[in-house]
C-alpha cells in the first residue's frame, strides 16, 4: 500500500530506528535503578537521546528535555501545569484537540487569533484581542489540517514585549521544518512523526525552569525520602518508568536526520508537495485547503475534497481501489474545520495526503492518477 497518512505516524522509518528498539528491549533494564550494567544502557539511551534532541533545537542544556508518553501527555502536562482559571489565555482556530482540551479543562478565558481565507493565523490580531490578565499563548507550529506554518517568530516577539508565555506544539514541525529556540518559551513534541521515532514517545523542551504545578508524581529513582517530587527539569515530567525502548528508537530516528540533513529531508519533501499540489490544483470539482503561496513555509501536507463524495467515501476508494492509504474526517481539529465549513453532510470532513521522506515521486504520481479518475466516474 502506499502510505500518505505521515502527519498521523511516519509507517516506513529507518531500519534501525525498529532495530534500536528491538535491542532495548532485550537489554535494557529501569533507568537510574540500578547500579547494573543493564539499567546503565537504559540510563545512558535517555541521555544521549536528551542531546540530541537538544541539538535539533540548539538548546544547550540537555536537561531541559523532558520525556513522556506522546505531544499529547506533553501538551496536558504543560497547560495543566501552569494555566489558572484566572488566566486569559490566547490561541488559534487550527488547533488539535490534545491543546483544546486541556485548554478547556483549565477554566481559562480563551481568545482566539483571526485566520484569513485559506486559514492562515493573522498575526495583527494579537494586538487587537489581548488582555490585561493574558498570561499566556498556546498554539500549534503547523496546522496538521492545512500544513499552513504560523508566523511563530512574529508572535514571539509580541509575547516578550508582554510577559506572556508562549507554549508551541511542534509535533507537526519537528523534524519537518526547522524549529528553533526563538520561537517560543516551552516546546511540546512528538516522537513518531517527523522525526521518524516509535510511538509510545514525547516530551517537553524548555529554556529555562518555570514554576510548573506537580501533575504527575511518584518513583523517580532518587530522593525517596522526600515526600514531594522535584518540580525541575526534566524531573517534573519523568515520574516512574520512562519507555527507553522507544527513546532508544526515536534516537536512532534523531542520528538519521542529522546524518541525511535536514535541508535535504525538506527539499524531498518539499518536492513532493510540489509536484503532487501542481498536478491536482486545477482539477475539477476539486477543493484544496491552505495556502500554497510560493516561497511561504509549510508542511508538506494536502488536504482536499472531492464535490459528490463525502471524505470517508473518498477515503475508502483510494484505499480499496487504488492501494492508497490517506487520513479522512477531522483530524481531531474541530475549530479548523468548522472554519472551512467541513462538517456539514456534503463532506463530513476532508481527506488529508501527508508526505514523507521515504515516499517517491511514483507514488504521488499514482495518487494523482487515481484521484483524476476517481473525478471522472464521480457523479
Amino acid at each position: 500500500m502506499i502510505y500518505f497518512d505521515n502527519s498521523s505516524t511516519t509507517l516506513i522509518k529507518p531500519l534501525r530506528v525498529g532495530q534500536a528498539v528491538k535491542d532495548a528491549i532485550h537489554s535494557f533494564g529501569n533507568a537510574a535503578r540500578g547500579l547494573h550494567v543493564f539499567s546503565h544502557k537504559a540510563s545512558l539511551a535517555i541521555d544521549e537521546a536528551r542531546n540530541n534532541v537538544s541539538k535539533l533545537i540548539n538548546l544547550k542544556n540537555p536537561l531541559n528535555v523532558a520525556f513522556c508518553s506522546s505531544g499529547t501527555e506533553s501538551l496536558n502536562l504543560v497547560i495543566g501545569g501552569l494555566i489558572a482559571n484566572c488566566d486569559s489565555v490566547i490561541t488559534t482556530h487550527l488547533e488539535h484537540n490534545s491543546i483544546l482540551r486541556p485548554l478547556y479543562l483549565t477554566g481559562a478565558e480563551l481568545l482566539f487569533l483571526d485566520c484569513d481565507e485559506k486559514g492562515s493565523v493573522i498575526v495583527s490580531s494579537f494586538d487587537r484581542i489581548i488582555k490585561e490578565n493574558t498570561r499566556f499563548l498556546v498554539c500549534t507550529h503547523g496546522s496538521n489540517v492545512t500544513g499552513n506554518v504560523v508566523d511563530i517568530k512574529a508572535l514571539y516577539s509580541k509575547c516578550k514585549e508582554r510577559n506572556i508565555t508562549l507554549i508551541l506544539d511542534i509535533c507537526q514541525t519537528f523534524g519537518s521544518i526547522p524549529v528553533d529556540l526563538d520561537m517560543a518559551d516551552i516546546f511540546c513534541f512528538t516522537g513518531h512523526k517527523a522525526l521518524f521515532g516509535p510511538q509510545g514517545v514525547g516530551g517537553i523542551i524548555t529554556k529555562t525552569n518555570h514554576n510548573f504545578k506537580i501533575i504527575k508524581t511518584g518513583g523517580a529513582g532518587y530522593s525517596s525520602f522526600e515526600k514531594l517530587h522535584s518540580n525541575k527539569m526534566p524531573d517534573v515530567f519523568e515520574v516512574g518508568t520512562l519507555n527507553t525502548h522507544s527513546i532508544a528508537g526515536l534516537n536512532e530516528g534523531l542520528k538519521f536526520i542529522f546524518e541525511m540533513g535536514l535541508d535535504n529531508i525538506i527539499k524531498k519533501e518539499n518536492l513532493l508537495l510540489k509536484t503532487f499540489y501542481g498536478e491536482i490544483q486545477n482539477l475539477n470539482r476539486i477543493k484544496i485547503y491552505g495556502n500554497f503561496e510560493k516561497n511561504k513555509p509549510r508542511l508538506p501536507i494536502v488536504t482536499l475534497n472531492i464535490d459528490g463524495l463525502t471524505a470517508t467515501e473518498l477515503a475508502l476508494k483510494l484505499a480499496n481501489k487504488y492501494n492508497i492509504a490517506t487520513r479522512a474526517s477531522t483530524h481531531c481539529a474541530p475549530l479548523m474545520h468548522k472554519f472551512f465549513g467541513t462538517t456539514n453532510q456534503d463532506f463530513q470532513g476532508a481527506v488529508r495526503f501527508s508526505f514523507s521522506y521515504f515516499n517517491t515521486i511514483d507514488e504521488i504520481e499514482t495518487a494523482v492518477n487515481a484521484l483524476k479518475e476517481i473525478i471522472k466516474n464521480a457523479h
